[in-house]
């Protein structure tokens, strides 16, 4: 039966509303009596309400505190209610400010973000990703545009291999054999200098030969694999972005499946039966 992963968390808050909701006794004036942020994630589109009088009479709204990219209004609001949007780009306190149109400041809104977790749904069970966009911000971005596009979704663990890693991402289910899974975005930048080691349960970003490759393939280590790590330039290693925080046991579980060859695909550790990620998704 297939899991349904779960949505992602939907941060709420409420403001701290700086201006009376009459206006001050200036009917003209406008006024915040309330303000929200929901879907307030890691590199997710966060939506803030604001809600008043006289909302139509030249507000805006800026990120104080914390950046949160592409800042634009929502068409379609009213003299009672407003909304904007941007996608939370760094972590800790993010404060958005509400100014009337002399720039003064009539409310502000304090949400924190989190890092950003990714849940991975398999038939035995679910797998939780916790990505560190600080260490890897350009990979981060890179691995949650793919899984909240759907692109993980219906996919496989093709490259299992016991005490050592297994790998998915860049194919869906086939008879006899596996599909690759197509079309991928652009290669991103190798982010593996980044201080952070293949140690047992982390994640981090499969590559070919040349170091800026990588596109949507993932694999988790199984065991510690220091000789994975950024060494040089001349041994770049791959690039870690996360770590498991639920689900390791399944992980291990995947590890010791029995595992056949596909010459023709390159593939040597494919398992015998496939080990499908049902979905993938944004879950905080």
């Amino acid at each position: 039966m297939m899991r349904t992963p779960r949505l992602l968390q939907a941060t709420v808050a409420v403001a701290a509303v700086l201006a009376a909701a009459c206006g001050g006794g200036n009917d003209d004036k406008p006024a915040v009596n309330g303000m929200a942020a929901t879907s307030a994630a890691y590199g997710s589109e966060a939506l803030w309400t604001v809600s008043g009088l006289n909302l139509d009479r030249g507000i805006g709204l800026t990120i104080t505190t914390g950046t949160c990219d592409g800042l634009t209004e929502v068409p379609g609001g009213s003299a009672f209610q407003r909304r904007f949007s941007c996608r939370p780009r760094s972590l800790g306190d993010l404060v958005a400010q509400v100014n009337d149109a002399g720039g003064s400041r009539i409310a502000s809104l304090r949400v924190v973000i989190p890092k950003p977790v990714v849940q991975l749904d398999v038939d035995q069970g679910t797998i939780d990703l916790e990505l560190d966009p600080v260490a890897a911000p350009v990979t981060v971005q890179n691995f949650l545009d793919y899984a909240n596009g759907g692109f993980y979704d219906n996919t496989l663990f093709h490259r299992v291999i016991a005490d050592f890693v297994i790998q998915g991402g860049g194919y869906a289910p086939g008879s006899p054999d596996p599909e690759f899974q197509v079309p991928t975005r652009p290669p991103i930048v190798l982010e593996s200098n980044n201080g952070l080691s293949n140690l047992r349960g982390t994640l981090a970003m499969a590559r070919a030969n040349e170091p800026n490759s990588a596109t949507s393939q993932f694999y988790i280590n199984v065991v510690d694999n220091p000789g994975l790590d950024y060494r040089s330039e001349e041994q770049p290693g791959f690039a870690v972005f996360g770590r498991v925080i639920a689900g390791l046991e399944l992980v291990d579980a995947i590890s010791v499946v029995p595992t056949r060859s596909v010459p023709s695909l390159g593939l040597t550790h494919l398992p015998v039966t496939d080990v499908v990620v049902l979905g993938a998704r944004q879950v905080r």
